[in-house]
């Protein structure tokens, strides 16, 4: 066999000493699932909550409508990616296996889509690449991640249109056209799964100049649709950024050079990490970039060489260099600072941002691998397939090591400050856990260990305040949510969280204006709905009660939560009330205790209430 024939689909898909291509496939399923056997012990993190565990669009009875069509979606604009938790919330609700389950199997099937597109290819080692790409360390972030099924979602829509368009200007099949329409149909679905699915076109170009098949103007109208797709997807998520995330204000404000510089920096933390994935850590140190340091121009330098090097080598090496390292970059880019991200606030890097990315460096060292052993290793047969295992072996137990600390949070921040002590973030988030679990001292400690690396972090003055409020402290708790506003005055959750110690601590005139504040800019806001309307029905000063409003917002947050939430019910009592409806007040009261039975000291509280009710009198309660 030359080496044209070696190189062609079939001979590439044939793999490993000729192994059935079934048999690969199923090999390759194995050792994804072994890799991330620790991913079935893992639970929720960090914004999984928002995603799925306090999301109300999941179980509202307009949640589906509201994902695709409004404003309230948590992070970004992902509709289908809620989607997917819409549909599967009535089957696990809140155990977090079921969710890493079809985690775990859309990333086997991006490895198995990687190793048939490549095969598709030609590139030599393609069950190799898809392997490594499979269960190298960088990946375990983007699959034991709940939240991050944005990513793996993305990355399955992303391969098979990437698959469709191959074997659509391959010209081998009897209706090209249903793979042009397919693969079409994909990148929609993609851009809704995570609009980083947007460097698609880019991809569809490098196929056409890998294949050697002039880029015609013909060509050039078959991949416009794509790029309309991802520009105009590109454009809502900037603007989503912009103005529902908050990337604005002296923290994002980088000027042109220094984006170019973060993004050079960025290309080659990640092909590092892909080289030698140790440490890996949840949240990397936030580099401090400055146009007037020359230091910061290194890696600019040093990409700009490396760029000349692989110009000038492309008599000799081929097409295949310059096209992983354009897949790489151009797949990155949508991450590498260019454009401004909320979570660059934590740091400019993270591991599941290159999930797409790294199959170009690693399709091409598979391809120099197996080449390059066909030479050293003729004759002997056996040397490649223990040398492959050998280095997957290696992969794998590296990420089975990496998925273990996504047990919960405490073991995630924990394994994060041992590995970047400075972060802040950890900080926060690991005495968020620790309050939640009734240690207040503790979590207290990281917050003031945070606010020393941060002072000016808000999230940081946000969760500090919450546990001073654990601890009675509503003073200190005012002043600490106040902090917060001073650092980012459009916080909704630090205004309404001010609004609540304020009136625990009686000052229910100066809590009204925070709460209406919240609700001007989100009119949804559940947490402003409840206790504004709380606020109007029973306060004992008269000048501050509105009935009528009172039990407009109650309802509306009734609507929200589907009407069984029974702290949301308990207070559209209070309201009807206030308006004299002590009948329709009775009767909302008791559903509210019908579903309060869990929360022994909410149903006492319920039936107290109703104590009035049943007399014909208002509820009056001072905070």
């Amino acid at each position: 066999m030359n080496q044209d024939q070696k190189n062609t689909p079939a001979a590439v898909a044939a793999g490993p000493a000729g192994v059935p291509a079934w048999w690969q496939g199923w090999l390759l399923v194995f050792i994804t699932l072994i890799a991330y056997l620790p991913v079935r012990q893992a639970g929720f993190i960090w914004d999984d909550d928002a995603y799925v565990t306090n999301n109300p669009l999941l179980t509202a009875p307009d949640g589906l409508w509201r994902i695709w069509f409004s404003l309230d979606c948590p992070s970004q604009y992902f509709p289908l990616t809620y989607t997917t938790f819409y549909l599967e919330h009535p089957l696990w609700g809140l155990n977090p296996t079921g969710y890493h389950v079809i985690n775990l199997l859309l990333h086997t099937a991006n490895a198995l889509l990687v190793w048939r597109v490549l095969a598709r290819l030609g590139v030599p080692g393609a069950w190799l690449a898809a392997a490594i790409f499979a269960v190298h360390p960088v990946q375990v972030e983007s699959v034991a991640w709940i939240s991050e099924r944005k990513n793996v979602l993305m990355g399955f829509f992303f391969l098979v249109a990437l698959w469709a368009w191959i074997k659509f200007v391959a010209g081998e099949v009897r209706h090209p056209r249903w793979f042009y329409g397919l693969a079409l149909v994909c990148q929609a679905l993609a851009l809704t799964a995570k609009t980083t699915a947007c460097t698609l076109p880019a991809a569809l170009l490098l196929v056409l100049w890998l294949k050697k098949m002039p880029v015609t103007g013909r060509r050039l109208v078959q991949v416009a649709p794509f790029v309309v797709l991802g520009l105009g997807m590109g454009l809502v998520t900037v603007w989503w950024e912009r103005h529902n995330q908050g990337t604005q204000g002296e923290t994002f404000a980088l000027g042109p050079m220094e984006r170019v510089l973060i993004a050079s920096r960025g290309l080659w933390f990640y092909a590092g990490k892909l080289l030698w994935p140790a440490p890996l850590t949840f949240n990397y140190p936030r580099w401090t970039i400055s146009v007037e340091d020359p230091r910061a121009y290194g890696w600019l330098v040093v990409t700009a060489g490396l760029g000349i090097v692989i110009y000038r080598m492309r008599g000799r090496t081929g097409r295949s260099v310059e096209v992983a390292a354009v897949f790489f970059a151009a797949t990155l880019s949508p991450v590498l600072g260019f454009l401004m991200l909320y979570t660059f606030l934590y740091s400019f890097v993270a591991d599941h941002y290159q999930y797409l990315a790294c199959i170009g460096p690693i399709a091409l060292a598979a391809a120099g691998m197996k080449l390059g052993l066909e030479r050293v290793a003729a004759g002997k047969l056996w040397l490649p397939p223990i040398l492959a295992a050998l280095l997957l072996t290696g992969l794998g137990t590296l990420t089975r090591q990496q998925g273990g600390i996504y047990r919960n949070d405490q073991t995630l921040w924990q394994e994060t400050l041992r590995s970047n002590p400075d972060s802040w973030m950890a900080h926060v988030n690991l005495g968020n856990h620790l309050a939640l679990e009734g240690q207040v001292d503790g979590a207290i400690s990281h917050f003031r260990q945070a606010l020393q690396i941060n002072p000016n972090q808000w999230d940081a003055h946000i969760s500090y305040g919450t546990a001073l409020a654990q601890t009675g402290d509503w003073e200190g708790a005012i002043g600490q949510y106040q902090a917060a506003l001073h650092s980012k005055p459009d916080d909704e959750l630090a205004r309404v969280n001010l609004g609540i110690a304020l009136w625990q601590s009686g000052r229910s005139a100066e809590a009204i204006p925070h709460f209406q504040k919240v609700l001007e800019r989100a009119p949804n806001d559940l947490t402003a709905q409840k206790y504004l309307a709380w606020v109007l029905a029973t306060n004992p000063e008269a000048s501050l009660r509105d009935g009528p409003r009172a039990v407009a917002l109650a309802r509306q947050a009734n609507t929200l939560t589907g009407g069984g939430n029974p702290n949301v019910l308990h207070t559209l009592a209070a309201a009807l009330a206030e308006t004299g409806r002590f009948a329709e007040a009775l009767a909302t009261a008791q559903r509210a205790l019908l579903r309060a039975e869990a929360n022994p000291r909410l149903a006492g509280q319920i039936q107290y209430e109703m104590t009035f009710y049943q007399a014909g009198r208002p509820l009056r309660v001072a905070q």
